[in-house]
């Protein structure tokens, strides 16, 4: 089986879990840290002859990072396409579980298990924290409805304040962001990489939580810890 994945999150997903399969990636897949195998462009730009050089046997996707021309090209140059839905956690363990057995894995990877036990386990929430979810700058977007972020941070007792806007990640004026005036502003490191100099400073008087956006964002491997980490970012910044 030969596999290239356009999603950060497979990759590092495919990589631990099916050896050798994976043949080719896209720029952003950083993980796991010692990945060896040929880049093919951006998410939303990736570099279709070099993929189709690769001879992959199946390309994964999905459907909010990649878009359709691209894999309608692929698809009519007689490549296997297999698209992911990702918008709530159980969603996510479902669609890794397919990927992963059309990827070729001898056998269900116990990080997945791991991560399935970790999320089931979660306590409910002794109270609910209202939050802004900035994930872009110039303009200023937000997660909006549907999100598997938004799902994320809601099994981990955060409602985020455009959870039923009309749009899933819209832009929202600064001055508007500010005077929603959430409990915290959570502020993860990709897309947009928010640090502690780039991004709180936007928010006079208001707590901002830095967090991992491996850990808010991706469905893989990441997920078992996602619940820990995120946890205690979040409790850092509400003390």
């Amino acid at each position: 089986m030969r596999v290239v994945s356009l999603v950060p999150s497979l990759t590092e997903a495919v990589a631990v879990s099916a050896p050798g399969a994976l043949v080719g990636a896209t720029d952003w897949c950083s993980h796991p840290a010692d990945l060896d195998v040929p880049r093919i462009g951006g998410t939303k730009n990736p570099e279709l002859d070099r993929i189709l050089a690769l001879a992959p046997d199946l390309v994964v996707a999905n459907e909010e990072e990649n878009r359709e021309p691209d894999l309608a090209a692929l698809r009519a140059a007689g490549v296997e396409v297999l698209v992911t839905v990702v918008c709530d956690v159980p969603q996510a363990f479902a669609e890794l579980a397919r990927v992963l057995e059309a990827c070729g894995a001898k056998s269900r990877p116990r990080w997945l298990d791991e991560a399935e036990a970790v999320w089931s386990a979660l306590p409910q929430p002794e109270h609910r924290t209202t939050a802004v979810v900035p994930i872009w700058r110039r303009p200023w977007m937000v997660l909006g409805r549907d999100t598997f972020a938004g799902d994320v941070l809601s099994r981990l007792g955060v409602d985020h304040l455009y959870a039923s806007h009309a749009e899933r990640y819209p832009r929202i004026p600064l001055d508007e962001l500010r005077a929603a005036a959430p409990d915290v502003v959570v502020l993860p490191d990709e897309p947009y990489r928010f640090t502690a100099d780039d991004g709180p400073e936007a928010f006079p008087g208001l707590r901002c939580a830095l967090v991992s956006g491996r850990h808010l964002t991706w469905y893989g491997p990441s997920l078992a810890q996602a619940p820990r980490v995120l946890g205690e970012a979040l409790r850092a910044a509400l003390r």
